[in-house]
């Protein structure tokens, strides 16, 4: 395992610089550490536009009710991205750019061009419209029946936590639990995830990998 640290903040857009080693020409997703991501059959919908996704660029748009808070994406009738736009004063549409991207092998050589913003960074907005210039920037939109969740602010952090808490114990469920998602997409064997909740028995977490573990 090897990473690369960044030596100061200069934009999430930096991270395809920092990690230009990693990436080698490949294609890559972006996932923005303050989103939580909730749905049915969410991995499986993610799956499905990697698979389908075309040259370029794909963002994934949530309809929100006070759009001039987030990155906005403009879609034409047919889904096609038109305009791009951080927190704009008058926003064109109520799409929230949220933070989850797939970008294919150009990325890192877009990302050399970009000039920091006013507030000195690199801005993945502007990552974004280098696509849209191109007319490569596609649009999937997370339907009503997922939630994002952006942690962002005090408020919205609580807001999150109240959903998360009330989702677990009603459902009995675990939002991001790895040692899970790992096991159902077959990463993990029973006997891996067994020593994993043996080492956290003595709390709920590991009740949780246990109940799997003993799933038939």
């Amino acid at each position: 395992i090897s990473y690369e640290i960044q030596d100061k903040p200069n934009g999430i857009a930096e991270a395809f610089l920092v990690g230009e080693n990693f990436i080698n020409g490949d294609d890559v997703a972006l996932v923005l550490g303050d989103n939580i991501f909730y749905g049915y059959d969410f991995s499986a919908f993610i799956k499905q536009e990697t698979k389908n996704k075309k040259k370029g660029a794909t963002v994934f748009g949530y309809e929100v009710s006070d759009p001039e808070r987030f990155g906005i994406v403009e879609i034409d009738s047919k889904g096609k991205a038109i305009s791009l736009y951080e927190k704009p004063e008058k926003p064109k549409s109520n799409l929230a750019v949220v933070g989850l991207y797939i970008y294919d092998d150009n990325v890192v050589k877009y990302a050399k061009k970009l000039k920091p913003s006013k507030r000195g960074e690199l801005e993945i907005t502007d990552l974004n419209k280098a696509y849209l210039k191109k007319d490569q920037l596609n649009v999937a939109k997370l339907e009503g029946g997922s939630a994002w969740l952006d942690t962002g602010t005090h408020s919205s952090l609580l807001e999150a936590s109240q959903f998360v808490h009330t989702i677990e114990k009603r459902q009995g469920v675990k939002i991001g639990c790895i040692e899970e998602v790992a096991y159902r997409n077959g990463w993990l064997s029973k006997k891996n995830l067994k020593t994993f909740s043996e080492k956290y028995k003595n709390n709920q977490y590991g009740e949780y990998l246990k109940k799997i573990v003993d799933e038939k």
